[in-house]
């Protein structure tokens, strides 16, 4: 497994945190997409900004590779955002239960073949975040997590 296989970059000022669990599902993945968008709308980002687009793209693939990969019977996945209000950076966390499937390191990954529908969400990833990777925090967990600018300021 690897642990902080990318660097975490120090944030100061005040933050506002928002976790929840989920069910290990589809629907689970795409609560984690609704509920990700309508708290940036009440932190200020609505859901029609830029910013709100993409995290929202970001956690339903994190969101769903954790129901595809990471799922273990009877377990949730669990999402945590952190929006560092200083710098407008949102920080997700995507919690799952398979720290035995390791992701691969940032800067590694190779583009899926043009006839696959899958193996792609962590290209997204890469290229809308500005920082990413996975840590294993706990013999019975891993958690994906990145780092998204949040283009404008709030209104």
């Amino acid at each position: 497994m690897n642990v902080e296989i990318a660097p975490v970059h120090e944030h100061t000022g005040p933050a506002h945190h928002f976790r929840i669990r989920l069910s290990a599902t589809a629907r689970g993945a795409r609560l984690a997409r609704h509920l990700t968008a309508e708290q940036l709308d009440r932190w200020g980002w609505p859901y029609d900004s830029e910013g709100n687009g993409t995290a929202s793209l970001l956690v339903a693939e994190l969101a769903a590779n954790a129901v595809r990969h990471g799922r273990a019977r009877g377990r949730d996945f669990a999402l945590r955002l952190t929006l560092y209000a200083e710098d407008a950076t949102l920080r997700i966390e995507v919690t799952d239960a398979r720290p035995d499937r390791s992701v691969p390191l940032p800067c590694t990954l190779t583009p899926a073949d043009a006839d696959t529908e899958s193996g792609r969400g962590l290209l997204l990833v890469e290229s809308l975040s500005t920082h990413w990777g996975a840590t294993a925090g706990d013999p019975y967990t891993k958690t994906v997590w990145c780092e998204v600018p949040l283009t404008g300021r709030p209104g």
